[in-house]
């Protein structure tokens, strides 16, 4: 009670925020029996027909949802892999250049892709990306066939991974040039005092100074390996593509609200949350072991 006199402003302030996270986290969580029912809206969770595990086994009995697993596997699993390695190696690249304003003019521009949503870039890029499009032009320039870049399977993977790494790599860097700031100057006046030249400097200190932060970037973002960007695929895909572009979240939308098959879109649903939390306390366990990272 000692205690709780001297912090009770504290936890007055904090009272806002778990109200808005009970109202908006918790509340709605009670949905989650429509994965276990034949849902219709004008019956309610009272009135519609229990199913128990039907909703489960038609998720793996249907081949289409089974592709779409794949798919949002594959897509987000390269996402997180080009999302790790090219803010590394752009951090590693910025931190050589001497001039301060060139340096903070060239993090300025690589940073605003990351603060456009995709309604606005979805639109840029179906402009750019059309077969009648400024790329095919300059493609076209060069004597390549035409690309149908969002209509194509073969390609849309590609353009996804592409894309989503050219918006977010800039702002992804950040964390990258914080952990090169914290490097200790004396290391590198010891190394060229030794004679060692800018490249062994960077390949000596720089890169294992910062490889434990990607290490804990890396495993953390393992929980998210189920999120290949809804916001990103839906605005970019289209019906001649969901073989190879169609995601776990694209997908329940395309069910649960426009299928109207609320049950099935929530299992589905309900399926990629409980995987997706498994991996989150994976990946903070393996971050606490491999780098010494906690969070609770």
């Amino acid at each position: 009670m000692k205690t709780l006199r001297k912090t009770w402003p504290f936890h007055v302030m904090l009272l806002p925020s778990m109200i808005f996270l009970l109202l908006f986290s918790y509340v709605p969580m009670a949905g989650i029996v429509m994965a276990f029912q034949d849902y219709k809206p004008w019956l309610g969770f009272t009135g519609s027909e229990w199913v128990g595990l039907q909703n489960f086994r038609y998720l793996f009995e249907r081949q289409d949802s089974i592709q779409v697993i794949w798919n949002t596997l594959i897509i987000a699993v390269l996402k997180l892999i080009f999302n790790l390695f090219v803010p590394f190696v752009f951090a590693l690249l910025l931190n050589e250049i001497r001039k301060v304003r060139l340096q903070r003019t060239i993090q300025t521009m690589v940073y605003l892709p990351h603060f456009l949503s995709w309604v606005i870039l979805g639109g840029i890029l179906i402009d750019l990306l059309a077969t009648d499009g400024f790329v095919n032009r300059i493609l076209s320039s060069f004597g390549v066939q035409p690309i149908f870049f969002l209509g194509d399977n073969d390609w849309f993977r590609f353009t996804v991974i592409v894309s989503d790494v050219w918006k977010e790599f800039g702002y992804n860097t950040i964390i990258f040039l914080a952990a090169l700031a914290g490097i200790n100057p004396a290391l590198y006046e010891a190394a060229e005092m030794d004679g060692a030249s800018r490249f062994r400097q960077t390949l000596h200190i720089t890169i294992p100074s910062i490889v434990p932060i990607a290490a804990v970037v890396g495993t953390l973002a393992l929980g998210n390996v189920l999120n290949a960007g809804f916001d990103q695929i839906f605005n970019l895909y289209n019906p001649l593509v969901y073989e190879k572009g169609d995601i776990i979240d694209t997908f329940v939308y395309r069910t649960a609200i426009l299928n109207g098959e609320m049950g099935f879109g929530t299992a589905i649903g309900l399926f990629k949350s409980v995987i997706s939390m498994v991996l989150i306390l994976l990946s903070y366990r393996a971050a606490y072991k491999w780098a010494n990272y906690r969070i609770f």
